[in-house]
């Protein structure tokens, strides 16, 4: 049964939606830009920066595992990505003042928790539109715009903690404003546009079964995903290593993330285009990236280091925008939320034991780190070929 037509065109809620996430990244995206030193300023080691950071990664994709399920059981899309966006925006600007690693590291995880209880539903919101619009280059749009509150967020920073000498209070505090916007565009977008299932050429079906299994593929494609993800280290690890061996001044670091996340969206944008051509053969590109991440970042120079944050950047890009499309294409409109949650368990596990073991092995041996993430993208690089050999990816 078709569904009425949305009064905004599929673009125009791609690049809405897209204007979403842009402010809500100019919020946690700053914050995150300086998560590392700031932890290490209230007394955190490397390990305990990778298990937090990690932690909350994990937390941001592993609850999706509830999340997801129950936005396809209640079909409350809107409401949960609503919800999700304001625990984010409330957690951030008190994070500069609490003063104790204790309470700064719970702030962390609950901003995470925030893109935990949104994501699903969001992503299910936007595929409805990248129907339209092709899967690949809508989601890439969405992140590359996405990126661009990425890249504002941390610059802002940036400015305000050298205005201040290093004070986070300030540079935390000023993100409120553009926390409270996220609030207001959100709102307008569920007023103009609450069924965006209607974008697809023939709309969902609620009754649809609920309990159908996942597609195999889909298995698969997680596997690989899973596996590539325990690889990665988190930011949280890289700019502590910056600040660690002098390499970055505390207010440089987020001028650096803003560089990254410019990487981040045009990393996005590429293999996003190239998925629309060429099918899961672009995202060869995720394990080629991550390997690069130690090998460049934990040197001793600042041009190897900066090198290989821009990797990091870069493979970021894939993970929040292709790997999404994909998923889009494996799974029925019906089971899309609930696989969005599945996926993302797989990725927070997956991310947890990336975080605490870079940061593990970072104190230990940075060669012996260079190491273990090479074999485990060889590993991931085999997972790959299995999946296009079965002939059920998209473009295989």
């Amino acid at each position: 049964m078709t569904a009425a037509r949305p009064p905004l065109r599929p673009w125009r809620f791609v690049v809405a939606f897209g204007v979403v996430s842009l402010l809500a990244d100019f919020v946690y995206e700053g914050a995150r830009s300086v998560t590392g030193p700031l932890l290490g300023s209230l007394g955190g080691s490397a390990v305990v920066i990778g298990v937090v950071t990690g932690a909350g990664d994990a937390a941001a994709l592993g609850l999706r595992l509830v999340s997801g399920p129950l936005a396809d059981r209640t079909r409350r899309f809107w409401t949960l990505t609503i919800a999700g966006y304001l625990l984010t925006v409330v957690s951030v600007p008190p994070l500069g003042v609490v003063g104790t690693l204790w309470a700064a590291s719970v702030l962390v995880v609950a901003e995470r928790v925030g893109k935990a209880v949104r994501s699903p539903a969001k992503d299910t919101l936007l595929s409805h539109a990248t129907a339209a619009t092709g899967r690949g280059r809508g989601f890439a749009v969405a992140q590359a715009l996405d990126q661009t509150g990425a890249l504002i967020g941390p610059l802002t920073v940036a400015g305000v903690l050298a205005a201040t000498g290093g004070d986070y209070a300030p540079a935390l505090l000023v993100l409120a404003a553009p926390g409270a916007a996220v609030v207001a565009v959100l709102l307008w977008l569920r007023a103009r546009v609450p069924n965006p299932a209607a974008y697809e050429p023939v709309a969902p079906a609620p009754s649809a079964p609920a309990a159908a299994p996942l597609p195999r593929a889909f298995w698969l494609y997680a596997a690989f995903t899973g596996v590539t993800t325990c690889g990665l280290a988190t930011f949280g690890v890289l700019s502590y290593h910056l600040v660690h061996r002098h390499l970055l001044p505390v207010a440089a670091v987020p001028v650096l993330y803003a560089g990254v996340m410019l990487a981040d969206a045009l990393s996005a944008l590429a293999v996003g285009w190239a998925y629309d051509r060429i099918g899961a053969r672009a995202l060869v590109a995720l394990p080629l990236l991550t390997a690069a991440v130690p090998a460049l970042a934990f040197r001793d120079t600042v041009a190897m280091a900066v090198g290989g944050a821009v990797a990091w950047g870069a493979a970021l890009g894939v993970q929040e925008s292709t790997l999404l499309a994909a998923v889009a294409d494996l799974v029925p409109a019906a089971r899309r939320a609930t696989a969005y949650g599945v996926f993302a368990g797989v990725l927070g596990a997956a991310t947890l034991v990336g975080g605490a073991l870079t940061g593990a092995l970072y104190g230990y041996s940075v060669p012996v780190l260079v190491i273990t993430v090479a074999a485990t993208q060889a590993a991931a690089l085999v997972l790959l070929a299995v999946a296009r050999r079965s002939g059920r990816m998209a473009g295989c």
